[in-house]
């Protein structure tokens, strides 16, 4: 069979396998709907985490955004992993202990105010949207690609996919389903990884082989051969980083702090029966998003030596057939400016004939590698099923801010139990079609629309929920004032680069040299600040709040 064959029976299959899981572990009722009753078991809590976790930023485009920064796209990886470890031993335990579904539902219950609560489902909503925009354009390139359709038809069907099983079994159904599509994902991450680092170097472990010698008996490293192909066509070092040290420090600590402050994941260790199982589900995640992760530098550098070798120098006419599939979806251009019918792939932007998105390189390596096509099909399944779970998510999110926390805590309080299900079920409807036109039209590509939603996290979420944990004397008027400076001050430096001015989106108009993907980490300074300000010239809170925050730090169950 034909890649294109292979990718709708394997597509097939594992879309088959998750609605045969979401309509058996559907929803019956709002606990289990916004936290699977609390009754799914640490390892599979763990794996779902992960999968909500690994969006189509992990899967799709963070290789990519290293293939073509080189050192500079570690920011990523760091800042990621960094932010789960940060997680598991601050926020998770506790939160965990304080007993409620969301993250609104804290912060309103932790600063005894309706406007908080008010103030952080806003937040909820915006950081939601902006993060699940990136997925949905993660499955429109998967879709245009490998079923040869254009990109807004395969948005459809990817919300058609995810309002299915996301409103059908809410929190329950969900957490099963990304079980199965973590199992997916890694498989299919993993695999070509494999093929590759064996065919380019010999070892079978792709860690190992990312810093080995080339298996073409020259004896030259990989990283080597990269950095000599690199130079060669005008490119910098691959092993170099280019990035001010302020900037790759902000991006790390905006993406660090946003992880853990991201409402999707924070809500996952509710799921489990106790304490303890959120802090094992925590270590359990961190095993599994590991396995790609340590994988991801690896997966760069294959495709950044394959792609190197293929097109630079080639003639138009004779390019391999990967190159004219993927030229057909918009993602790979070419400009014959010499009119010589060559491809001259080289640093110099005036000069340079190819413009490559990087959102296609994890998808098209085992093309460009000439691995079978089943691979290639098992690498589209794998994409989707990135996308689908952290999509899946923060839908469940957007819908429970809306159902239990707007009405149910807010606005209607007399609300039964059947109408704010439907309630969320139909928030959640209207959810995956807004987040389908921001798939269909995205600020960004993958990795860094996801970036702008984790300094988003980190601006707004992640102090009100350190300070409302770890010191008494925080209150709700220092709560609302840094959340609302926070993410007022770092949406609109985002906004100002990215739509308003874009031509003076470089580090000589940014602030400090930080950039639009990094400035949530100043964003947090400035809630913090605000915050503790505010806070100190306020009445304190009531006794109850005190003893509340004891409660929270006292000895797990």
């Amino acid at each position: 069979m034909d890649a294109q064959a292979w990718t709708f029976v394997l597509v097939g299959l594992t879309f088959a396998l998750y609605i045969g899981v979401a309509v058996w572990s559907r929803a019956g009722s709002t606990g289990e709907f916004y936290v699977a009753g609390g009754r799914v078991p640490p390892v599979l809590n763990g794996m779902a985490t992960a999968a909500d976790w690994m969006s189509a930023a992990s899967f799709i485009s963070m290789a990519g955004i290293i293939a073509f920064l080189g050192r500079d796209g570690s920011v990523y990886l760091m800042g990621w992993t960094g932010g789960y470890v940060l997680l598991a031993l601050l926020l998770a335990p506790y939160l965990r202990r304080f007993g409620k579904f969301t993250v609104p539902d804290f912060v309103g219950d932790r600063y005894y105010s309706q406007t908080a609560r008010f103030v952080a489902i806003i937040c909820a909503v915006f950081v939601s949207f902006t993060y699940v925009a990136g997925q949905m354009r993660g499955v429109g390139i998967v879709f245009s690609r490998f079923l040869e359709i254009d990109i807004v038809p395969g948005v459809l069907i990817g919300m058609g996919i995810v309002f299915f099983y996301a409103v059908l079994g809410g929190m329950k159904g969900i957490t099963y389903t990304q079980v199965a599509q973590y199992c997916v994902l890694i498989f299919a991450y993993l695999v070509p990884a494999i093929f590759i680092s064996l065919l380019m170097t010999g070892h079978v472990v792709p860690q190992i082989g990312f810093g080995s010698t080339l298996a073409d008996g020259s004896g030259v490293y990989l990283l080597d051969k990269l950095d000599g192909l690199s130079t060669e066509l005008g490119f910098h070092l691959y092993t170099a980083g280019n990035k001010r040290v302020i900037d790759v420090f902000a991006i790390t600590a905006a993406l660090m702090v946003g992880t853990a402050g991201l409402p999707h994941v924070i809500v996952r260790f509710y799921t489990v029966p106790r304490v303890a199982a959120a802090r094992s589900s925590a270590g359990w995640a961190l095993v599994f998003i590991a396995l790609l992760y340590t994988s991801a530098p690896a997966v760069a550098a294959f495709a950044r030596t394959n792609l190197l070798n293929t097109v630079s120098e080639t003639p138009y006419a004779s390019v391999p057939p990967w190159f004219k599939n993927w030229e057909a979806t918009g993602l790979i251009a070419f400009e014959d400016k010499s009119g010589d019918g060559r491809i001259q792939y080289v640093g110099d932007d005036v000069a340079n004939e190819l413009v490559i998105d990087p959102d296609i390189m994890v998808l098209a390596n085992p093309e460009i590698a000439g691995l079978p096509n089943w691979v290639i099909g098992l690498v589209a399944a794998g994409g989707l099923a990135a996308a689908l779970s952290t999509a899946a998510g923060l839908l469940l999110v957007i819908s429970t801010s809306v159902a239990r926390d707007l009405l149910k805590k807010g606005l209607r309080p007399n609300i039964t139990e059947r109408q704010e299900l439907l309630t969320a079920r139909i928030t959640a409807g209207v959810a995956v079609c807004i987040a389908g036109y921001f798939g269909i039209d995205p600020p960004g590509f993958v990795a860094q629309v996801v970036a702008f939603a984790f300094g988003l996290a980190a601006a707004s979420f992640f102090p009100a929920i350190i300070l409302g944990i770890f010191t008494r004397r925080m209150n709700k008027y220092g709560a609302i004032s840094g959340m609302i400076s926070g993410i007022a001050f770092t949406a609109g430096y985002i906004i100002f680069f990215k739509f308003i001015s874009p031509e003076l989106n470089s580090d000589a108009h940014w602030l400090f040299g930080i950039s639009p993907e990094g400035i949530g980490a100043l964003g947090m300074v400035i809630n913090f600040v605000v915050a503790l300000v505010v806070s100190r010239f306020t009445p304190a809170p009531p006794a109850a709040i005190g003893r509340l925050v004891d409660e929270i730090r006292g000895p797990g169950r």
